[in-house]
């Protein structure tokens, strides 16, 4: 028996009707469907999608291990991880080898930040690997600003909140435009890097960026304690004709 194909399909930052056309048909065709969650949440990838799919589609939720507790320097967070991969790849790879085809539900874009990557690098030369790109959440948040995020020349940089606060003051001094990612429990450290580097009245908070519940607000206006689906934009001011 042929193997299945393996579709990591990019949903759009929140709203379904941000979704690609050929993103909608496969979710909508799916009869065997996987997505990533915390325990005991439904999953905001699955959130997307309700209302959506076959009365017999077969879900396969990947929950993630609970690893807030161990830092992210500490070798046990990459095990732990590396485990849960490698467990999610087993099981779709039985469904795949069935003959069975998956949709694999992912936020944003599969190729950007996602963890779909990791199912992928596994995968890919087992079975077919299909992926349909989507809107990336920063793309929404920009959005949401009503600004331009880059003009001309202007050298946009992409910053995870987790890296050190002396790395994020130095890549921000030295960027026109900014989106920093994964701020969670790093904005009092975010804060203080942007303050650092002279840009922290210039920056935008953007909560839940393209969903129901969106806030868009300056950053200096926000406390420290921020939801998960949260970025900061900084807008280039380049050249302009």
């Amino acid at each position: 028996m042929s193997m299945g194909t393996l579709y990591g399909v990019g949903l759009g930052p929140g709203a379904a009707d941000l979704m690609s056309v050929r993103a909608d048909r496969l979710v909508r065709n799916a009869a065997h469907l996987a997505y990533f969650r915390k325990a005991g949440r439904p999953g905001q990838a699955r959130r997307i999608v309700e209302g959506m799919l076959r009365a017999d589609v077969q879900e396969h939720a990947m929950e993630y291990p609970v690893t807030t507790e161990i830092p992210l320097s500490d070798p046990r967070y990459n095990e732990a991880l590396s485990q849960f991969y490698a467990e999610a790849t087993e099981h779709l790879r039985g469904v795949l080898s069935a003959g069975s085809d998956v949709v694999v539900l992912c936020e944003g874009d599969p190729f950007f930040y996602g963890s779909f990557m990791h199912l992928h690098s596994r995968l890919q030369g087992i079975a077919p690997v299909e992926v349909v790109p989507g809107i990336t959440g920063m793309s929404g948040a920009w959005t949401a600003t009503g600004q331009p995020v880059t003009w001309g020349d202007d050298v946009l940089t992409v910053l995870m909140a987790t890296l050190p606060e002396e790395v994020l003051r130095d890549r921000i001094t030295a960027t026109d435009a900014l989106v920093v990612m994964k701020i969670g429990r790093n904005m009092a450290k975010l804060r203080r890097a942007l303050q650092a580097a002279g840009r922290l009245d210039a920056a935008w908070l953007v909560e839940h960026a393209q969903m129901p519940q969106e806030r868009v607000m300056p950053l200096r206006d926000s406390g420290d304690r921020v939801p998960y689906f949260s970025i900061v934009i900084i807008h280039g001011q380049g050249r302009r004709p």
